[in-house]
């Protein structure tokens, strides 16, 4: 079985790339920092220009019509430059949710989220905090089994600062009611929404690692001592090998959870979990690594990889921190005797 990205996948991924580098510079992730909302709306409609806010919206209502294995490329070019939007979050939480709501409500919203009308978040009880509320045309907010789908005019955001500045964090308070209930029973579309929502994490965070790698190398061949460059040295050299083996590692991961998603694989949350771990695990790793090697100027605002290190350590706890999806991977290794050992690598 071929499990590799095909070619369209893989130039879908270097255009965006492109475009992602050149457009969301750390001068404008700076700027961001400084205005009322964090956001760009001219940003935001180079991205619907793109079509990517469309890219998991059914064709009927006006989308791409793809998946998650054709996202998670895509999600890791998010991370490589901190996108400062919530772009990931609603291509791979929202819509799939609303397309799994009622036709009435999927007609109303899924075409004006394709056309980037309309922004639609997603809040789960496992996230005390809803990141860009505060953005939301609409937000689906979990109570108990239950989902409510709540205008801006029926909650009250309270602001709640974040390690990283990028992120826009939010108490949401509001009051359920039948009439914003839009789904009794939801537990499976819940912890679907969670998957997917880890996912996105775990992808974002491999982009993150590999940026950090990126500066580091960079900063090691600009920065000189007794004459040579620091990065000759064995071990500058050993810190970011210890980054990039588990980088290594973690992507194929991360795109087996991609898949295990898209198909509806039995098994997706622990592959979900599975890849949460390890990508983060290796964006801790390569901040911790990153941050050393730069020395003293590494802990300076002026140096830019601090963007990118505190999104890998606030990614680390949303969707699920270390404990939750260590103990799902936990609970389903050690549930069966026959869940661990040579030959059940692909369950």
């Amino acid at each position: 079985m071929d499990f590799t990205f095909n070619e369209d996948q893989l130039l879908f991924q270097e255009e965006v790339k492109k475009f992602l580098v050149n457009e969301v510079t750390p001068e404008l992730i700076r700027e961001l920092w400084e205005s009322e909302s964090g956001r760009s709306g001219a940003l935001w409609s180079q991205l619907v220009e793109l079509g990517l806010t469309g890219m998991t919206v059914p064709e009927a209502y006006g989308g791409l019509g793809m998946n998650e294995v054709d996202f998670v490329l895509l999600a890791q070019e998010c991370g490589f430059v901190a996108l400062p939007e919530p772009l990931v979050e609603q291509v791979l939480v929202a819509v799939p949710l609303i397309n799994s709501l009622p036709e009435a409500f999927r007609a109303e919203w899924l075409p004006r989220i394709a056309a980037g009308e309309a922004k639609v978040l997603v809040g789960l009880e496992q996230n005390q905090l809803v990141a860009d509320a505060h953005y939301a045309d609409l937000l689906l907010l979990q109570q108990g089994n239950e989902l409510h789908a709540v205008t801006p005019g029926q909650v009250k955001l309270i602001f709640n600062e974040s390690v990283d500045p990028s992120r826009k964090l939010f108490a949401v308070e509001w009051t359920p009611s039948a009439t914003t209930r839009i789904a009794e029973d939801a537990a499976e579309l819940i912890e679907a929404a969670l998957n997917r929502g880890a996912l996105g994490a775990a992808a974002q965070a491999l982009g993150l690692t590999q940026r950090m790698i990126e500066l580091s190398v960079q900063y090691t061949a600009d920065r000189q001592q007794f004459g040579v460059a620091i990065g000759t040295f064995q071990a500058v050299k050993h810190r970011m090998a210890n980054v990039a083996v588990p980088l290594e590692y973690a992507k194929a991961v991360v795109h087996r959870a991609a898949h295990s998603v898209a198909i509806g694989h039995k098994n997706a949350a622990v592959h979900v979990s599975h890849a949460k771990i390890a990508a983060c695990d290796a964006s801790l790793t390569g901040a911790k690594n990153s941050i050393q090697v730069h020395g003293a100027m590494g802990y300076t605002w002026e140096v830019d990889l601090h963007i990118f290190m505190k999104k890998a350590w606030a990614l680390n706890n949303t969707w699920g921190d270390s404990a939750f999806h260590k103990n799902r991977v936990a609970s389903f290794v050690l549930g069966e005797a026959d869940n661990a050992g040579a030959g059940r690598t692909f369950l």
